[in-house]
């Protein structure tokens, strides 16, 4: 993606000029006097039409370009094309009894985090910078700016902020390198920020999609095979997202026993604004198609959809639908939890339908660095590269050594530290802060411990077996003999600092389950849904921080009732026609339902002490919970978002 348009303009919103002056109205009458001449080309907005062999290329010169995922033999409008699986697919349809095939739409949609995209730059005449910027990832931005602009990665000082929300979609540099060459050319340092009307005209929403489902199952409910297909809208560009591609439909067969599965994934150029990351990148979308049909199924079959579920899911050891092995998988015990939680079976009133839907999540690999000391005075010093974007990573960071050092949280004191402080560090995002994080902060509080019981156990002359930690000072468990950090530290003759660092490639083999009821009463006259209950039922690992744990579920939950039921960033003849939140409606405390949690804890995970992620879950099989439960409502199928009393009112008087 080019910093700014370089002789093609291919969205509404894409930057083609930029100005710095000292006052914003100075900026905005110089911008005034800008003149931009340009020949209107015809506009390709359907990622279907995208794909047809007559239809132009967006980018010609897509083989040249840099960071490609995966090769391609010829320039394509479809620069992503990738699968997932394990069996014979064919040989798998040929063996079922009865096969389901629907088609499934997702809609474009923002993050709508409440601080927009901002940053400044202060640049050198040698052509170096430090950069401030609301990056989730700093490291990576500043690597991304380097590659820009062509210049050594370690001239580029990132200082970390505290940033006002992220949802996925702060992990890029946005506007970083037009405040970079702002810089080095006025010789000042450069502030931009967008405004909102900016945000939702041209920041990196979450790709709508089209999802092809075939399933074949036996006549017992035996799923045998599952047919996948998306299509993604990557809007103009495919550099919004930090690999590529999105990693989440090869999960979004969902945590079922099935032999026989493909999965396969297209994204699109078309002349649209460039979607990016957005929690749980590609599977709302996923398992907004994958559990409407399994419901479907059940129907089509005459079988109860939780009962189908049941017979279907997938236990410990047992392998996924395209052939990993999955160590740690409750998902029967959420299901049941769901069900009793919610009174899934109890008697309802007219028009009033439960719905149930279930999600998965296992986590990717991820690198973290995070640093403690205890100087001369007893304090301890936590450190990180870390950004904290809203989800209490600082607290996760500091409860983990608090509890190795056997001294308060509130006692430590924390430090934010730029990009010069290690060679790399991987940033937060994809539900891995509390694991990478917290592990590293885990290796760094046991070495400092281990510092601790050696120096005392060399001053006492005991075994450092012989001593624990207790109260901030270390004891001799016969004699209970004291000594302080501080004293400890003045006898060693200089602090005591260590890092702690974790790195891990790949996805964990444990998973994370959720399985909602959403129970709905639907106005036969007008369409209105009325959201009576939202039951979530959790399997995690140990949790570290109830409160947080507990926001994260309630969060994601919210995030997933506005992409169910609400949110649609409505493009009209390439123009987005919802540029602010009047328009663009997110819910509100009104929208929300009582909500019902039960958490299932489980030592067991990848995360410190046993803990897994929560972050991304709860947000993810909503609007199939919800479509489950219109249609047991009052009969109606819908198969695209959102859900909106309008399609309703329309489908129930036969007018879509």
């Amino acid at each position: 993606m080019p910093i700014l348009a370089d002789g093609v303009v291919r969205f509404i919103g894409e930057k083609v000029a930029a100005v710095a002056a000292e006052t914003e109205e100075a900026a905005e009458r110089a911008v005034d006097l800008i003149e931009v001449e340009y020949e209107e080309l015809e506009a390709l907005l359907d990622p279907l039409e995208a794909l047809k062999p007559s239809a132009p290329l967006l980018h010609p010169d897509l083989l040249s370009y840099r960071g490609l995922p995966n090769k391609l033999e010829a320039p394509s409008n479809a620069y992503i094309q990738m699968s997932w699986g394990k069996g014979d697919i064919q040989a798998g349809f040929q063996q079922a009894d009865v096969i389901v095939e629907n088609i499934f739409h997702t809609q474009l949609v923002h993050q709508a985090y409440i601080e927009p995209h901002s940053c400044v730059a202060k640049a050198d005449p040698s052509g170096g910078a430090e950069i401030w910027s609301c990056s989730k990832t700093p490291f990576a931005v500043r690597d991304q700016l380097a590659t820009a602009v062509g210049i050594p990665k370690e001239k580029l000082i990132f200082h970390p902020r505290v940033i006002g929300g992220d949802f996925g979609g702060k992990g890029g540099p946005m506007d970083v390198p037009v405040c970079y060459f702002l810089s080095l050319k006025s010789g000042r340092p450069v502030k931009m920020v967008m405004d909102y009307d900016e945000e939702l005209m041209a920041g990196n929403p979450r790709h709508p999609a089209m999802i092809k489902v075939k399933t074949g199952v036996k006549k017992d409910g035996t799923i045998i095979a599952q047919h996948m297909d998306f299509v993604f809208d990557s809007g103009a560009y495919g550099a919004m997202k930090p690999v590529g591609y999105l990693i989440g439909p090869q999960n979004c067969a969902g945590p079922y026993k099935i032999a026989n599965c493909l999965i396969e994934e297209r994204i699109v150029y078309t002349n649209k604004v460039p979607c990016g990351h957005m929690r749980s990148p590609g599977d709302p979308q996923g398992f907004f198609a994958n559990e409407s049909q399994m419901n479907l199924v059940a129907k089509r079959i005459g079988m109860d959809p939780v009962e189908f579920r049941r017979k279907n899911l997938m236990r410990d050891g047992d392998v996924s639908p395209i052939g990993h092995s999955v160590t740690h998988i409750k998902a029967v015990e959420a299901l049941e939890k769901a069900i009793a939680l919610s009174g899934y079976y109890k008697p309802k009133p007219k028009n009033v339908g439960r719905g149930i839907a279930i999600g998965e999540w296992a986590t990717n690999g991820g690198e973290g660095n995070v640093f403690v000391k205890i100087d001369e005075k007893g304090t301890v010093t936590v450190s990180s590269p870390v950004v904290e974007q809203g989800t209490g990573t600082y607290t996760v960071i500091c409860e983990v050594v608090a509890e190795e050092l056997k001294v308060s949280p509130g006692a430590l004191r924390y430090e934010s530290l730029d990009t010069t402080a290690v060679p790399s560090d991987g940033g937060v995002g994809g539900s891995r802060a509390t694991r990478v994080y917290g592990n590293a902060a885990y290796e760094a509080a046991v070495k400092v411990k281990a510092e601790l019981l050696g120096v005392a156990a060399q001053s006492m002359k005991v075994s450092p077996d012989d001593l624990i930690l207790a109260d901030a000072r270390i004891v001799h468990r016969r004699s209970k003999r004291r000594m302080s950090y501080a004293e400890a530290v003045k006898t060693k003759g200089s602090p005591i600092s260590v890092r702690g660092y974790y790195q891990q490639t790949g996805k964990t083999h444990e998973a994370s389950i959720v399985a909602q009821v959403a129970e709905v009463q639907v106005d036969s006259d007008t369409g209105e849904i009325k959201l009576r209950q939202m039951v979530s039922a959790h399997t995690t690992g140990t949790v570290i921080n109830p409160l947080m744990h507990q926001g994260q579920i309630e969060g994601g939950l919210v995030f997933g009732l506005g992409y169910a039921l609400t949110e649609h960033l409505i493009v009209d003849d390439g123009k987005v026609a919802t540029a602010n939140f009047g328009e663009y409606k997110i819910p509100n405390i009104q929208d929300i339902p009582p909500l019902k949690t039960a958490v299932l804890e489980m030592a067991s995970g990848p995360g410190p002490y046993n803990s897994m992620a929560i972050g991304e879950t709860s947000n993810v099989p909503v609007a199939a919970a919800l479509a489950n439960a219109v249609e047991d409502a009052v009969g109606l199928r819908i198969r695209d978002l959102p859900i909106t009393s309008e399609k309703v009112f329309r489908g129930l008087n036969g007018r879509g």
